[in-house]
């Protein structure tokens, strides 16, 4: 999808109170490793969620405090993925949007016919069966955004400490993915693994110094 300008904050103001909005966000996009992850969260628009905010404002502690009341005071929510390969194939933005439709279908089976509209952080919008608008930093201004960029988050989170007890060398509970020094450091002891995203430069360079 192209980009788009996003909405203003009289539009959001403008939404009638009680529509039932769906929010949706994903985390991942910067990782080496891993799936990127979206969350969408359907509520009543105006309602509040004390503590929801943009995932990256808060602790650990936190967003995995709020995750459970996410799932119980929301009408519905769903997470969807898309793995590595698929990033490779796709590209990131493109997987990126993959699962944030992902995550809204599986919102949809879940309470069929309930959403109004889709605001989607950041500036592009998905071809859903409601309408659906971007919304700039819409993690940190639209309650139901930053209630799905939570869900995402600890989401993928919980992935990286998986894959941790799986490849305990690599520090991925720790750096979750990110290009830290010790992501780099393990990634020339050890090289990359099946979940690390070869279309990325760092791995990509690796895998080429390897096979030259």
């Amino acid at each position: 999808m192209a980009k788009v300008k996003g909405v203003s904050d009289e539009f959001l103001e403008s939404i009638p109170a009680q529509s039932l909005v769906v929010g949706i966000d994903e985390v991942g996009r910067g990782p080496l490793v891993g799936n990127v992850v979206a969350g969408a969260v359907l509520i009543q628009h105006g309602s509040e969620l004390p503590g929801v905010t943009d995932s990256k404002k808060l602790t650990d502690a936190k967003r995995r405090a709020l995750v459970n009341v996410i799932k119980e005071q929301s009408i519905g929510w769903g997470i969807g993925k898309a793995s590595p390969q698929e990033i490779d194939e796709l590209n990131i933005l493109q997987a990126s949007l993959l699962a944030m439709r992902r995550a809204y279908e599986q919102l949809a089976a879940m309470v069929v016919g309930s959403a109004e509209m889709a605001l989607i952080d950041g500036n592009q919008t998905l071809p859903l069966d409601i309408p659906c608008y971007a919304v700039i930093k819409g993690d940190a201004r639209v309650t139901a955004i930053g209630a799905a960029s939570i869900l995402a988050k600890v989401e993928r989170d919980d992935e990286m400490v998986a894959l941790d007890q799986q490849y305990p060398d690599y520090g991925f509970a720790q750096h979750k993915g990110y290009p830290t020094k010790t992501h780099f450091a393990a990634l020339e002891k050890y090289g990359p693994i099946d979940a690390h995203r070869r279309s990325f430069g760092p791995v990509r360079r690796m895998v080429e110094a390897v096979c030259s």
